[in-house]
């Protein structure tokens, strides 16, 4: 459900996009018969090129501001400009609800059916506000659901188990932070499904526990940092969206 709402999100941000009745900026090309419709606040946050611009005309009688480009760049590359900015900043304001209030994917009951390109994303996110054991165990669980046929009691997989599960997950193990986890939270959630890392990540764990200071040879993500720019107030609006429901959420049934 979480999925299919930010889709619609971005269904409803390219409308927004190209709707050509509801904008206050226009943008020309000079010596070009085509034109842009665009939307100021955007194009302020976006592009100090156009903040410039913005802060240096007047609107017309009707609210509108022209900007008129003198360079001799082409149609065809101010619309993917525009198109680009425009998308930025959508998968800017998707990402930080997400890395604020993970839940509304990680904690949902179709996690598993989440598309590897998405969890990928998501997994990008450098700052994701959840434990990075706990990132990992989302990992695992969806890895594990990818393949239905993998023994309940991990003591008894086979080689063929744990490559399949490997080869899963292996566009996904990248992104966790193994280096900012604790000895406890490797011993009990890392060391059961060490066979899916590489000898030498594997070798390098344990040996920056017991050595910190020392390099190691494999790459060491840096610790996730935190984003307060959501509110609990508007996570729970979001969840009350995203579960259809009638009655906005409160922060604190959102948080039950």
């Amino acid at each position: 459900m979480a999925l299919k709402f930010f889709d619609k999100l971005s269904q409803n941000f390219i409308g927004l996009l190209n709707d050509k009745d509801d904008y206050n900026v226009i943008i020309e090309i000079k010596n070009k018969k085509k034109s842009f419709t665009a939307h100021s606040n955007i194009l302020k946050y976006r592009s100090s090129y156009f903040r410039r611009e913005l802060e240096n005309i007047h609107p017309n009688e009707n609210n509108i501001n022209t900007i008129i480009i003198k360079s001799s760049i082409s149609v065809q590359i101010l619309d993917i400009i525009l198109s680009k900015k425009f998308n930025d900043l959508l998968n800017f304001c998707c990402n930080d609800i997400i890395a604020k209030h993970p839940s509304l994917i990680f904690e949902r009951t179709n996690f598993n059916s989440l598309p590897e390109s998405k969890l990928i994303s998501f997994l990008k996110i450098e700052n994701l506000q959840m434990k990075e054991v706990e990132i990992w165990d989302y990992v695992i669980k969806w890895g594990v659901a990818q393949n239905p046929t993998l023994p309940t009691n991990l003591g008894v997989w086979s080689k063929k188990n744990v490559i399949t599960l490997k080869t899963t997950l292996q566009q996904c193990l990248p992104y966790i932070r193994y280096f900012h986890l604790s000895a406890d939270e490797v011993r009990d959630s890392i060391r059961p499904y060490k066979k899916i890392l590489d000898k030498q990540l594997w070798k390098d764990i344990k040996y920056h526990l017991s050595s910190p200071k020392k390099r190691v040879k494999s790459i060491i993500l840096p610790s996730r940092s935190f984003s307060t720019i959501i509110s609990e107030d508007h996570a729970a609006e979001i969840s009350t969206w995203i579960d259809h429901e009638t009655t906005t959420y409160t922060s604190l049934n959102y948080l039950n």
